[in-house]
């Protein structure tokens, strides 16, 4: 069987890779996965934020089937028991934590289904689905951050049930270096082994302090004009940046927080190398959600903006994928339209496993081997009250109730600048877009756990939702300004 490492980078677009076409980025450890494997150039997240998206990577469903509507503010750490960490960690502490929270408890995930299979799995990194403390849905190795976020040089890491603020040291080289001694570990066990490498790059913070000096100093003098220079817009929650030294100072430390990030990648394929199991391991690398850094006028992803937003900059997320073994053509640029709820079902097929039937996604392993197809597919995505479905040539959002909705013709207009929902020869294409929204969501829906019923409004989600919630403000006090938003999620 197949060793399965999967690394999930934090709020990374797809854009942002020198493999995607970005010739002002380094990074030649993710190109290298992209020249000796696959590159998907339609792979979408399920959520355009970060607790939602991973949630649905993890089970195959969607937000309103697991539960999870927004980043998770309370149910991360016990707060009492760990106050003395949250005083001690810069970026806020535990204020908003109670309790753990199993926010996925009950709720069939693929580590459980490896795990079932034959498989030890490990976990390297951010979590962010409640329950920080301890090994969650398979994991027997568990290495993370106490929240959703940490300062790059003052990580609060989580490990054998304590949490330890290690001050001054970067948080990705922390992942990188557990990540490389689980596969010491793991690759003597005489089991298959499937390890997450979770990333918090290159998620804010970008001040220079936070990022190594090498990358800062050589991304000091670049223009950017990889990236629009846009006006802010103005359902931005964030800002200025337009205008200021905001702009250079953010892509400075977001491309430096992707160019570190991207040697912690290269250390882990050497690592497989010196082990002698490269050629026998799927590396796949993503993202949770994507990420505008001015794209559209936005600094942020779906939550950049109230009411939230669906463009593609904040759904299309990388993804690469090298295995020899699955692999007929390498360095294929594969533009079939991929759901993060597809990787379930796929990963069932390649290991053998059992995959709940009540799953959206089909398996896309017979596209990886370079067969025919699949037939033509549609994506959906959801935040909260905020649904989207597209088509190859189409994109349609509806915001629950009340709106305003948007429709895209992706041909036409690829970078979604005109909406033309209201003009009269799209009013029949707009109704069945919405229906055929609507029978999606009446068959993978939960009733209980809906999130077109929802209040979420970006600033984090405190409970389980619906009829789980065990507090009136289950995602949490609406901020002053949505600019308090920017901490933590």
């Amino acid at each position: 069987m197949l060793n399965i490492v999967f690394i999930l980078s934090d709020d990374q677009g797809a854009w942002a890779m020198g493999c995607a076409g970005n010739r002002e980025i380094c990074t030649p450890n993710l190109d290298r996965l992209a020249r000796e494997g696959l590159r998907f150039t339609n792979f979408f997240c399920a959520s355009p934020v970060c607790s939602p998206a991973r949630a649905s990577l993890l089970t195959g469903r969607m937000p309103s089937a697991h539960g999870v509507h927004d980043w998770i503010r309370s149910g991360n750490v016990d707060a009492v028991r760990f106050a003395e960490a949250g005083r001690e960690n810069p970026y806020g502490g535990y204020a908003d934590e109670g309790e753990p929270i199993a926010y996925l408890e009950g709720i069939p995930t693929y580590t459980e289904m490896l795990r079932d299979a034959g498989y030890v799995c490990a976990l390297s990194g951010k979590w962010h689905l409640g329950d920080s403390v301890r090994p969650r849905h398979g994991f027997e190795s568990w290495y993370t951050i106490g929240k959703g976020g940490c300062f790059y040089n003052h990580p609060d890491i989580v490990e054998n049930g304590t949490i330890t603020v290690r001050h001054g040291a970067y948080v990705t080289d922390l992942i990188t270096q557990r990540a490389c001694e689980d596969i010491d570990r793991l690759s003597e066990g005489g089991r298959p082994f499937y390890l997450s490498v979770h990333y918090t790059a290159p998620h804010s913070p970008w001040e220079k302090e936070q990022h190594p000096g090498k990358w800062i100093e050589y991304y000091d003098k670049c223009p950017f004009e990889s990236v629009p220079d846009e006006p802010d817009d103005p359902d931005m929650v964030t800002g200025p940046v337009h205008g200021t030294p905001r702009r250079h100072e953010n892509l400075r430390g977001y491309f430096a927080a992707v160019s570190a990030m991207d040697e912690g990648v290269g250390r882990i394929l050497r690592k497989l190398e010196e082990r002698g199991i490269l050629e026998k391991t799927l590396v796949i690398f993503t993202s949770d959600n994507g990420m505008n850094m001015g794209h559209h006028g936005i600094w942020g992803k779906g939550n950049g903006t109230f009411p939230f937003n669906m463009y593609d900059t904040s759904v299309k997320v990388p993804f690469l994928l090298r295995c020899p073994e699955l692999v007929a053509q390498p360095g294929t640029a594969v533009d079939a339209m991929v759901s993060a709820c597809d990787l379930f079902p796929t990963l069932a097929e390649l290991t053998g496993g059992v995959c709940p039937e009540n799953l959206p996604g089909v398996s896309f392993l017979r596209t990886l081997r370079g067969e025919a197809g699949r037939d033509e597919v549609f994506i959906v995505d959801e935040y909260g009250p905020v649904r989207m479905l597209r088509t190859r040539e189409w994109k349609y959002v509806h915001r629950y109730p009340y709106g305003p909705h948007a429709l895209y013709d992706l041909v036409a207009d690829p970078g979604e600048t005109r909406n033309v929902v209201s003009d009269p020869e799209n009013s029949a294409r707009v109704v069945r877009m919405r229906r055929r929204l609507e029978e999606y969501f009446q068959t993978w829906a939960d009733p209980r756990l809906d999130g077109s019923r929802e209040g979420v409004t970006g600033s984090g989600q405190m409970c389980r939702a619906g009829l789980f919630a065990t507090r009136p403000d289950v995602y949490g006090p609406v901020p002053v300004t949505f600019r308090e938003m920017d901490k933590g999620k």
